[in-house]
Protein backbone atom coordinates (compact mmCIF):
# COMPACT_ATOMS: atom_id res chain seq x y z
CA UNK A 1 0.00 0.00 0.00
CA UNK A 2 2.96 2.58 0.18
CA UNK A 3 2.76 3.45 -2.91
CA UNK A 4 -0.77 3.37 -3.48
CA UNK A 5 -2.69 7.53 -2.94
CA UNK A 6 -4.93 7.46 0.04
CA UNK A 7 -8.11 8.21 -0.80
CA UNK A 8 -9.52 11.27 -0.35
CA UNK A 9 -12.08 11.94 1.96
CA UNK A 10 -15.26 13.32 0.88
CA UNK A 11 -17.56 15.05 3.95
CA UNK A 12 -20.65 13.89 2.79
CA UNK A 13 -19.53 9.86 2.61
CA UNK A 14 -20.00 7.23 4.73
CA UNK A 15 -17.23 4.84 5.98
CA UNK A 16 -17.00 2.04 7.66
CA UNK A 17 -14.21 1.42 10.47
CA UNK A 18 -11.89 -0.52 7.92
CA UNK A 19 -12.30 2.16 5.14
CA UNK A 20 -11.72 5.14 7.78
CA UNK A 21 -8.34 3.27 8.77
CA UNK A 22 -7.50 3.06 5.24
CA UNK A 23 -8.26 6.36 4.42
CA UNK A 24 -6.19 7.56 7.37
CA UNK A 25 -3.24 5.36 6.54
CA UNK A 26 -3.65 3.91 10.27
CA UNK A 27 -4.13 0.50 11.60
CA UNK A 28 -7.80 -0.75 12.83
CA UNK A 29 -7.19 -1.28 16.19
CA UNK A 30 -5.63 2.75 16.23
CA UNK A 31 -8.97 3.76 14.49
CA UNK A 32 -11.15 2.13 17.56
CA UNK A 33 -8.79 3.58 20.28
CA UNK A 34 -9.30 7.45 18.44
CA UNK A 35 -13.61 6.11 18.79
CA UNK A 36 -12.96 4.53 22.65
CA UNK A 37 -11.32 7.81 23.27
CA UNK A 38 -13.81 10.48 21.87
CA UNK A 39 -11.78 11.89 19.02
CA UNK A 40 -13.46 10.78 16.15
CA UNK A 41 -17.47 10.36 16.57
CA UNK A 42 -19.36 7.73 15.03
CA UNK A 43 -23.09 6.63 14.34
CA UNK A 44 -23.97 3.30 15.51
CA UNK A 45 -27.76 2.13 15.38
CA UNK A 46 -29.47 1.03 17.95
CA UNK A 47 -29.54 -3.23 17.37
CA UNK A 48 -26.56 -3.33 15.02
CA UNK A 49 -22.52 -4.10 15.27
CA UNK A 50 -22.05 -1.82 12.57
CA UNK A 51 -20.63 1.33 12.90
CA UNK A 52 -20.61 4.47 10.30
CA UNK A 53 -18.21 7.61 10.30
CA UNK A 54 -18.94 10.49 8.75
CA UNK A 55 -16.29 12.15 6.03
CA UNK A 56 -17.15 15.66 8.45
CA UNK A 57 -16.16 13.53 11.93
CA UNK A 58 -13.08 12.20 9.99
CA UNK A 59 -12.00 15.81 9.34
CA UNK A 60 -13.27 17.62 12.36
CA UNK A 61 -11.09 15.39 14.43
CA UNK A 62 -7.82 15.94 11.79
CA UNK A 63 -8.82 19.89 12.45
CA UNK A 64 -9.56 19.39 15.95
CA UNK A 65 -6.01 17.38 16.48
CA UNK A 66 -3.88 19.63 14.51
CA UNK A 67 -0.34 20.58 15.17
CA UNK A 68 1.31 24.23 15.21
CA UNK A 69 4.54 23.59 14.08
CA UNK A 70 7.46 26.84 15.11
CA UNK A 71 9.20 28.25 12.59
Amino acid sequence: MSNQVKSLIEPGAIYSRQEAAEALGISLSTLKRLIKNGYLKVSKPHGMRRVFITGESILAMLDDTAVERSA
